[in-house]
C-alpha cells in the first residue's frame, strides 16, 4: 500500500483536526473522480514507520483519516490497529469508495467511516442529494483494545450540509 500525500484538514471529519492520508491504487475508479491520479500505484510505502513519522510531524491532530485503501483492506486494518494501540488519543477515520462494508469487523477500531463512490449527479458529501454517507461509530465507552464493542453507528452526513 502506498500513499501520495498527507495534509492537515478541517472539513473531512466534523469537529476534528484531521491528518488525511491519500492512498493510491484505488480499485473503485469512480467515473467522475476528482483525484484520478490516485487510481495509479504511485507514492511512498505506507507502513508503521511512515505512519509514525506522519503522526509525529503533525502534532495537534485529533484524527487520522485514511483516504482510500480499498485495494487491500486486511493490510489497512493492520495499520488502523497499530495506530489505535500506539496512539489511543487519536480518532481514526476511513474514506472508502465502496457502498457498504463486507463485515462488522471492518469498523472495529474506527471512529468514523465514509462509504460510497462519488457520483457527480448526486454530488459530494455537502450536497443533500449525495449517495455518500459518513458515520460516527459509537463504542462501549471503555475504549479498551481487548473489549472494543460497537454500541451503535450514527449517520452524521447532515453535518456537511449548510
Amino acid at each position: 500500500m502506498k500513499y501520495v500525500d498527507a495534509k492537515v484538514v478541517f472539513a473531512e471529519i466534523p469537529d476534528e483536526i484531521t491528518l488525511a492520508i491519500n492512498i493510491s491504487g484505488c480499485p473503485v475508479r469512480c467515473p467522475d473522480c476528482h483525484s484520478k491520479y490516485l487510481w495509479e500505484d504511485i507514492g511512498e510505502s505506507l507502513d508503521r514507520d511512515s505512519l509514525h513519522s506522519l503522526i509525529e510531524n503533525n502534532k495537534g491532530i485529533t484524527c487520522l483519516a485514511f483516504m482510500g485503501g480499498d485495494a487491500n483492506v486486511p493490510y489497512l486494518q493492520t495499520l488502523i490497529y497499530w495506530v489505535k494501540t500506539r496512539h489511543p488519543e487519536l480518532k481514526i477515520a476511513w474514506y472508502s469508495g465502496e457502498d457498504r462494508l463486507l463485515k462488522s469487523s471492518d469498523i472495529k477500531y474506527l471512529d468514523y467511516i465514509k462509504l460510497g463512490p462519488f457520483i457527480k449527479d448526486k454530488g459530494p458529501l455537502n450536497s443533500k442529494t449525495t449517495n455518500q454517507r459518513i458515520y460516527k461509530i459509537c463504542h462501549d465507552g471503555t475504549r479498551s483494545m481487548i473489549h472494543n464493542d460497537i454500541c451503535g453507528i450514527e449517520d452524521i452526513t447532515s453535518k456537511f450540509w449548510k
